[in-house]
């Protein structure tokens, strides 16, 4: 992709946070876009392509009035939405569309209009690995993560370290669902929920969304908003069972959709002034900084513990507070997003200080599929 030929220009989340158990799914997708839309200055006959995951995209079409050019239904999980800004950014320099909307909304806690969590007994996953008792996030990303700590030597205080610090961040938003310091030792008391996963070693269960409004550069300059250009992309998948990866170390398709968003951008580890990694247990920040080469196989623990990525580090981390902190209502992935936007225009609750370059990277499954997406605030 052509470096800033596509900007973003409306980004927005859902008018209410964490419990909202008056709208359902599709509300929730049509209030965050509503929302991008008043941020952008748009009405619904302004868009011309629409893209979103949960929902379809013909009955978010439908149900907010548009009739796209463009639309795209791709749902790899947790990290569709950073998908959807890579293949909207190729739409609109291909002319497919002027003006893409990307949704989330999702009632993961309150449960009005989701859907159920039932696993196909037919699928690969269903077939190899439910009838082992593998059936769901907690007892499958324990399998890659058991093998990374003996690997590398690494403990569950090492995991609690990760909770603690993006805890710091979510005390500085208004809008966190938990705000309250906690300790190495308030990690490791909570609740066991799979070996070696402690209740708040996990992502949290809310409802909510958000939307993203994406168009040409050279409009970009005509909206109310500073526009956030965008760097570079990546995507990449691996397998849909994690039983299957090819080294539980390391995931594949985080260092593919890594490496082809950072050889897009042209820029060096040196150069990020911010960082988002996709947090919904708290072994995955480890894998993100050193699958996406900001540190050494092994050692993101040390690196974290020794607080570079913590309040007034050098690579400020998951600032929003993460998918531990601040929201998780199921796909985290849009979240990240936004919080890279509002860094970039600077008007982030932990706001850092002079950010210009901001990494977002996403997981989708368990380290099924990845999606990363660089921001520039400069033109």
């Amino acid at each position: 992709m052509k470096q800033k030929s596509v900007a973003v220009v409306g980004a927005a989340e859902t008018t209410k946070m964490g419990k909202i158990p008056d709208q359902s799914v599709i509300q929730l997708h049509a209030d965050a876009a509503l929302n991008a839309m008043a941020d952008a200055g748009l009405k619904p006959s302004d868009i011309d392509g629409v893209a979103t995951a949960g929902a379809s995209p013909v009955e978010l079409a439908h149900y907010l009035g548009i009739t796209p050019t463009y639309a795209d239904g791709t749902s790899v999980g947790g990290c569709s939405f950073m998908l959807h800004v890579r293949h909207a950014a190729a739409a609109i320099n291909e002319g497919l569309a002027k003006t893409i909307l990307i949704t989330h909304g999702e009632s993961g806690r309150s449960r009005v209009g989701a859907g159920g969590f039932g696993r196909n007994p037919a699928s690969l996953m269903g077939q190899f690995e439910m009838p082992y008792g593998v059936t769901s996030p907690p007892t499958m990303f324990t399998i890659p993560v058991l093998r990374y700590l003996k690997t590398y030597g690494l403990t569950e205080e090492d995991l609690a370290m990760v909770a603690v610090i993006q805890r710091e961040w979510a005390a500085k938003n208004p809008r966190a669902s938990f705000k309250d310091p906690i300790t190495v030792d308030d990690v490791l008391n909570s609740p066991m929920i799979a070996w070696p996963f402690r209740m708040l070693m996990c992502c949290l269960v809310t409802d909510g969304g958000g939307a993203l409004i994406l168009t040409s550069a050279d409009r970009a300059k005509d909206f109310p908003q500073k526009p956030v250009y965008i760097l570079g992309t990546g995507e990449s998948v691996e397998t849909p069972m994690v039983s299957q990866m090819e080294d539980f170390t390391s995931s594949k398709a985080f260092r593919v959709s890594g490496k082809k968003a950072f050889d897009e951008a042209g820029i060096k580890h040196s150069d990020v002034d911010h960082l988002m990694i996709y947090d919904a247990f708290a072994h995955l920040p480890l894998y993100g900084l050193e699958d996406l080469g900001f540190c050494k196989p092994g050692e993101a623990a040390a690196f974290i513990r020794e607080r570079n990525t913590a309040i007034g580090g050098k690579l400020p981390l998951n600032t929003n507070g993460g998918g531990l902190s601040y929201m998780h209502s199921g796909m985290y992935g849009m979240y990240a997003l936004q919080e890279s936007v509002r860094q970039m225009r600077g008007i982030a609750p932990a706001q850092v200080p002079g950010a210009k370059i901001s990494v977002c990277h996403g997981v989708g499954g368990m380290f099924a599929a990845s999606g990363t997406v660089i921001f520039s605030n400069e033109a």
